[in-house]
């Protein structure tokens, strides 16, 4: 059965030669995926595949009736442990992993229910089922072979660094001096010189309503019925998760004073994973500085680049002025 490949993945990945030559072998890939695994595609009439921002997914069925997913990433270096990710938290409050194949980029999921995901929560519930999921996927290193390929939070820090200024100055010095400060002292004190090596874990590093998905059959927002995909897998202090979830729904913000809605979001988090808040607080400017340099170097990202400026300023207790309402800056 031929698979049709969704124009908005299409259009995605058609802007290098790289990414269209990968484009173009995706239906052998779904091919040997099918063969391999002795499944079949099982897509109504006129229904697209899922895709996200590094592949797509199909619903498959084996001959059993059991029903599983397909999905197969771009080659990404940075998210080719994503296999390995998947194996170290065996299914405890992530999606489980039944095969993958590294060559292809493949793998082989459990099926879990699309139309319902945690974004669609009352936030107060998100929250709840949120930090239940990061308390069970704050695993411990231990000997398995998994961890030797899990990157390093403290290695990523070092190396911001000693990127951030250069990036900073590169793009002509796109926000105040005091912001790209205040993140380089965060990698300063988190870094591999002062990190609490003790409190290492295995993190997802995406972790945010979107990659938060039901069990079939399940109804509510109990927190033993949702599962985390696409992991980031890192290892590092819990507290580097609550970015995404922190700059997500920021339309759920108070109209008056969202600054301190945030900071009362960013409290209620924390609470709910049993996280550190200031640890939180200062993870979140890091990775918030290090995205606005990365959006500054793009076009068309000025609401991006403003969003991250909005929430990285304010959480380091200087909003930036002039910065449009975080209302109008929620991811789409």
């Amino acid at each position: 059965m031929s698979v049709p490949i969704p124009e908005d993945l299409q259009r995605r990945y058609s802007n290098t030669a790289e990414r269209r030559a990968w484009l173009a072998r995706l239906p052998q890939l779904l091919h040997n995926a099918y063969h391999r695994w002795k499944v079949q595609p099982e897509l109504a009439p006129g229904q697209q595949p899922w895709n996200g921002f590094t592949g797509i997914a199909v619903p498959v069925s084996a001959d059993d009736g059991s029903a599983a997913v397909i999905k197969i990433s771009f080659p990404y270096e940075d998210i080719a442990h994503e296999p390995d990710t998947l194996k170290l938290w065996q299914g405890r409050g992530a999606v489980r992993l039944l095969q993958h194949d590294r060559t292809d980029r493949a793998m082989l999921l459990e099926r879990l229910d699309s139309d319902r995901w945690l974004q669609s929560a009352p936030l107060e519930q998100a929250i709840s089922v949120w930090g239940t999921l990061v308390r069970k996927l704050s695993i411990s290193p231990d000997q398995r072979p998994e961890w030797l390929s899990i990157p390093s939070l403290a290695e990523q820090t070092e190396r911001w660094n000693d990127e951030l200024p250069q990036r900073w100055k590169e793009l002509a010095e796109p926000f105040p001096r005091w912001l790209l400060e205040a993140a380089l002292e965060v990698c300063q004190t988190r870094g591999a010189v002062s990190r609490r090596e003790s409190h290492d874990v295995l993190v997802h590093a995406d972790l945010h309503g979107m990659n938060i998905l039901a069990r079939p059959g399940t109804s509510g927002w109990q927190a033993d019925d949702f599962l985390a995909i696409d992991p980031q897998g890192m290892v590092g202090e819990a507290e580097f998760s609550v970015m995404p979830m922190l700059s997500n729904r920021l339309s759920d913000l108070p109209v008056q004073n969202p600054e301190l809605g945030l900071l009362d979001r960013l409290n209620m988090l924390c609470e709910a994973a049993g996280l550190d808040v200031e640890v939180a607080r200062q993870w979140t400017i890091a990775r918030e500085v290090e995205d606005a340099l990365w959006y500054a170097s793009k076009r068309d990202h000025q609401r991006d680049l403003n969003r991250s400026l909005w929430l990285s300023s304010t959480l380091a207790g200087r909003t930036i002025q002039g910065l449009p309402h975080p209302h109008s800056l929620e991811i789409s």
